[in-house]
């Protein structure tokens, strides 16, 4: 398993190490003590699990309080663009944004610690993507930032979005609360 670091601070993409033979293939998905050599130690509480069609963008997501939440995201079917923006205030990165493109091709995963805000698209057919939190959900402390932000500028790389009403609704960039504050090491 390889663990490499992304532009925006503590985000990372794990690289698993997958095992092929006639038989199909074996990879390790999670594995404590590799991901806290990389400062990955968080205890993960909940498994989520969305299946979503093609040009479906689900977030900018987070959430605040006791209920902050880490994520590790992986694919299981299809391919997505995995989204992580920045939104910890006093960080150099602050307002910047990372994609990358996950698949069960590929088998990259994404993790995304307390502080960001995460969403996806979906451009394969259908795309099946399970989520590993380090908070329950709890609908109360969810926030989100609208996708299509034009202070954000991200190429979702989906041209007639399919977007829940909630989603449509989030708020813009500039009106996000200090719920996160950066602290140098």
């Amino acid at each position: 398993m390889k663990i490499i670091n992304t532009p925006l601070k503590d985000v990372k993409i794990i690289i698993p190490v997958i095992y092929r033979d006639n038989r199909g293939y074996f990879f390790e998905v999670f594995q404590a003590e590799k991901f806290k050599e990389h400062g990955i130690s968080d205890n993960f509480v909940q498994d989520n699990q969305s299946y979503s069609k093609f040009g479906t963008i689900r977030g900018l997501h987070y959430q605040v309080g006791k209920y902050t939440q880490g994520k590790l995201i992986h694919v299981i079917t299809g391919k997505i663009l995995d989204v992580t923006v920045d939104i910890r205030f006093g960080s150099p990165t602050f307002g910047k944004h990372f994609s990358i493109e996950l698949s069960a091709e590929n088998q990259k995963l994404s993790w995304i610690p307390p502080g960001f805000a995460h969403g996806f698209s979906v451009l394969s057919k259908e795309a099946i993507v399970l989520y590993k939190c380090t908070a329950i959900y709890s609908p109360q402390d969810e926030r989100g930032i609208h996708f299509n932000d034009s202070d954000l500028a991200i190429d979702w790389k989906i041209k007639n979005p399919k977007v829940s009403d909630k989603d449509n609704n989030l708020y813009m960039f500039k009106e996000i609360k200090k719920d996160f504050i950066f602290k140098q090491l």
